[in-house]
């Protein structure tokens, strides 16, 4: 069996495959592609900019609530996606980066609550 064979087996049945000498070897974790790790990023930034959108509009209540939920979508790919997945929305230790954006979030909310409404 080669290493390619040994690696779909290891990848089909969870159990990792021997190597004839009575070693296993570590299970083979296919990589994500690049282009696909920064989906959680682009979602991120389209929120955000629709919310920016939505603020040049003079709605100053409704922007500044899509950006707290940009901010809160991207705490949670944050806390649920594992490390290959996140791209550059990691920037510092987990912990930061949620409290970071949470916290954000939760000021942003408040914004959108006490500012008047200018458009009619």
């Amino acid at each position: 069996m080669n290493d390619a064979e040994q690696a779909e087996v290891a990848g089909s049945d969870g159990n990792t495959p021997d190597d004839g000498a009575g070693e296993r070897k570590a299970p083979v974790r296919r990589a994500v592609p690049y282009w696909l790790s920064q989906v959680p990023y682009a979602l991120v930034l389209s929120t955000l900019a629709a919310g920016i959108v939505v603020v040049a509009a003079a709605y100053f209540k409704r922007g500044p609530a899509i950006i707290a939920g940009a901010l809160l979508l991207a705490a949670t790919f944050r806390l649920v996606l594992p490390k290959d997945w996140i791209g550059l929305l990691a920037v510092r230790r987990r912990w930061v980066d949620l409290l970071t954006l949470v916290t954000l979030a939760v000021l942003l909310i408040v914004l959108a609550w006490v500012a008047p409404q200018l458009s009619s």
